[in-house]
């Protein structure tokens, strides 16, 4: 039986993103207290067009920063003949991403990334002198393009399951959302 490269690309990616289990607070909720309730936080890595490469399910008090790394380490795109691509060619983050952490992270897995350096990160650098190091290079136009995670967030939150987040337990959303991935891959 021969199937389709396209159709068994987006199989196999969602079928690693099954195998993986969830990062939870507790071992069987992902739910945090964040602006007054409850909520639980979605955090993905996509590759534009709404098309999700893994994902990550926290509690809402979680931040972002932090989860970054353990997000793109989930990564796993099969190839037919070799090994399964783990690194994405470029990154591109809001400020909430902006650590030493991460861009050493980055730096060290010789991912290119456009991620914006907030007031407070600029003042630093500039009030150590030489030793704050260089400014970090900044493309605006790749910059620009950060709004497709949004609109993957969105056609996520299309479906009603993920939107509203009736289940309890964390690994049951995160079939849930993993689900909502794959038939936004198949679009």
């Amino acid at each position: 039986m021969c199937i389709p490269a396209a159709s068994w690309w987006a199989s196999a990616v969602v079928e690693s993103m099954l195998r993986t289990r969830p990062v939870q607070h507790r071992r069987d909720e992902a739910l945090g207290c964040s602006r007054g309730g409850l909520t639980t936080k979605i955090h993905l890595v996509g590759e534009g067009r709404r098309r999700p490469l893994s994902l990550l399910i926290t509690p809402g008090q979680w931040g972002d920063a932090p989860q970054m790394i353990p997000v793109l380490n989930r990564i796993r795109v099969p190839r037919l003949g070799g090994h399964p691509r783990t690194r994405p060619d470029h990154l591109g983050g809001d400020r909430a991403y902006s650590s030493r952490r991460n861009r050493r992270y980055l730096r060290r897995g010789q991912i290119k990334h456009t991620i914006a350096e907030p007031k407070n990160q600029q003042a630093n650098r500039r009030r150590r002198g030489s030793r704050g190091g260089r400014p970090t290079g900044f493309d605006r136009h790749r910059y620009a393009r950060r709004n497709e995670v949004e609109r993957t967030f969105l056609a996520l939150k299309g479906f009603r399951a993920v939107a509203t987040r009736y289940e309890k337990r964390a690994y049951v959303f995160h079939g849930t959302v993993t689900l909502a991935a794959f038939r936004l891959r198949l679009r």
